[in-house]
């Protein structure tokens, strides 16, 4: 997707097309491997999930809301709904 920014297009195909952060999917199931690992009853894997991996989907979005900005972001969130997940997050 042309953003206007030269050399900084969008992808809206293949993985990036499901989902904005797509590789913060991976991290995500490493939490979960955390999860098995430590029990249920250990904060880490929640902490790791919550904290880290949504502060920094929520500040990429901000870095990318001043990158190429509003209109073209927000058109881009329209063309690739999801976060990390397709059809969940």
């Amino acid at each position: 997707m042309p953003t206007g920014v030269p050399g900084r297009d969008l992808l809206v195909s293949g993985w990036w097309g499901a989902a904005r952060k797509i590789n913060y999917t991976g991290d995500w199931l490493q939490g979960h491997g955390w999860w098995i690992l430590c029990g249920k009853d250990s904060v880490v894997p929640y902490f790791y999930f919550a904290v880290l991996l949504l502060h920094w989907a929520m500040r990429d979005d901000e870095l990318c809301i001043r990158k190429y900005g509003r209109a073209v972001w927000n058109e881009y969130r329209k063309r690739v709904p999801y976060i990390l997940c397709p059809y969940v997050v």
